[in-house]
């Protein structure tokens, strides 16, 4: 059965497309691949803070430790509940 096309694909990756070539090592083929992944694609460029690294960088407590939960993202959440 044939994908292309028919269904859509989200990839997502931290570093810049100029920088594949030097990632995987061969230009040509990080060129290549990336001709194929960027057809038809919409590029989201997302910028701004990791909310991923701000939470790891920030101590954890008692129970909010064992659910992996710190007090900043506590915080943040008090102003989401409704």
């Amino acid at each position: 059965m044939r994908r292309y096309e028919l269904k859509a694909t989200m990839m997502t990756s931290n570093r810049p497309l100029e920088e594949w070539g030097k990632l995987i090592g061969d230009v040509p083929a990080a060129t290549a691949i990336l001709d194929r992944f960027l057809h038809h694609a919409e590029i989201i460029n997302i910028t701004g803070k990791s909310y991923r690294l701000q939470n790891r960088q920030t101590k954890t407590t008692g129970d909010d430790e064992k659910n992996g939960k710190t007090k900043k993202t506590q915080e943040a959440c008090k102003g989401t509940k409704k």
